[in-house]
């Protein structure tokens, strides 16, 4: 696989060099402005970098954000696909992600060698593949979909073609339940989502009996079964913010309950647990990487730093924008009904 980050150069600031009582939030939001910086978070990242943010969002959100920017500098609060998705949008601008070793199960367990023969496999399959891969994966790929845009496109594809869904196996599922048409899926799965367990569930929604369960659709079908609401991270904050329950438990990355609390002030969450009904689970190591010193120094040395081959990078594009562009016709379309 193609190394897509740059390393900070020679004489770059380190995290030992930090004077220890420096306003970090101060000196951020100074070199933001000193460099038209913008800086995007998504939902799963620590609440002190979501609240510094210019943004926060789902990945198709930050996506659409990325492609619009007109900073000098993407600063990438997330994980490493999604900063390549602001590089691949954004070729001539600096993008950079706090921490280079944050990645994703999900990238981690589709490699392109194993994606290209997967698709070798079925050539006559269209490949629709989630956005949390890498840059290599999406230039192997027909359309990019987010949990939120996945279902809206898969509908627009005619009914005769075949279709290859990677690399979540989980989302592909209910995919397929919700559009009625058969996927050949990739057996790939999130580490978070996974973790949730389904009798803790049912013994935590006893013991609060009025509880709403939202769950994002990366998890299991037997948690899925349990959900009053199944949707993105968007949809689930929208879900929380206008049913009239007044507490909830959420099966996704716990960092979204900051965003749930801002939006519904006053309502009670409960994160989801695990196998020993504890909720440490739903936390993804990969996000929690990233931490408020490692966005001053990724500002301040512009490093780490996302960087590709032309050649990929317009291949990766092609299936990024069908989605962006399909995206927009839905929505134009609704908007006109």
């Amino acid at each position: 696989m193609i190394d897509t980050i740059r390393d900070a150069k020679s004489g770059a600031v380190t995290a030992e060099e930090l004077d220890p009582f420096i306003d970090l939030a101060e000196e951020i939001g100074r070199l933001r402005s000193e460099k038209n910086a913008v800086i995007l978070a998504h939902y799963y990242q620590d609440p002190e970098i979501q609240d510094i943010a210019d943004f926060v969002g789902d990945s198709l959100d930050l996506s659409r954000r990325a492609a619009d920017t007109d900073a000098d500098m993407i600063v990438f609060c997330g994980v490493k696909f999604m900063a390549e998705c602001a590089k691949i949008l954004n070729p001539s601008k600096t993008v950079v992600l706090p921490d280079r070793d944050a990645g994703c199960s999900l990238e981690d367990s589709c490699t392109p060698d194993d994606f290209q023969s997967f698709r070798d496999a079925h050539p006559d399959h269209m490949a629709i593949t989630y956005i949390n891969c890498s840059a290599e994966v999406k230039a192997l790929s027909d359309i990019i979909v987010t949990s939120s845009s996945a279902e809206g496109i898969i509908l627009q594809i005619p009914k005769n073609q075949p279709i290859l869904f990677a690399p979540d196996k989980h989302l592909g599922r209910f995919l397929a339940r919700q559009t009625g048409r058969d996927l050949t899926l990739w057996p790939g799965t999130c580490i978070v989502h996974e973790q949730f367990n389904e009798r803790e569930l049912v013994k935590l929604s006893v013991r609060h009996p009025g509880a709403k369960i939202a769950a994002h659709p990366e998890c299991p079908e037997e948690i899925l079964r349990h959900a009053d609401h199944v949707g993105s991270t968007r949809s689930l904050l929208e879900y929380v913010t206008t049913c009239d329950a007044s507490e909830f438990i959420v099966a996704t990355e716990q960092n979204i309950i900051h965003q749930m609390e801002k939006g519904a002030p006053g309502r009670t969450f409960i994160a989801a647990p695990g196998a020993d009904g504890k909720c440490d689970c739903a936390s993804c190591p990969y996000m929690a990487k990233n931490n408020m010193e490692k966005l001053y120094l990724a500002l301040l040395n512009e490093a780490p730093g996302i960087e590709m081959p032309e050649e990929l990078r317009l291949r990766a594009l092609k299936p990024l924008q069908r989605m962006l562009d399909m995206s927009a016709a839905k929505t134009a379309s609704q908007n006109a009904a």
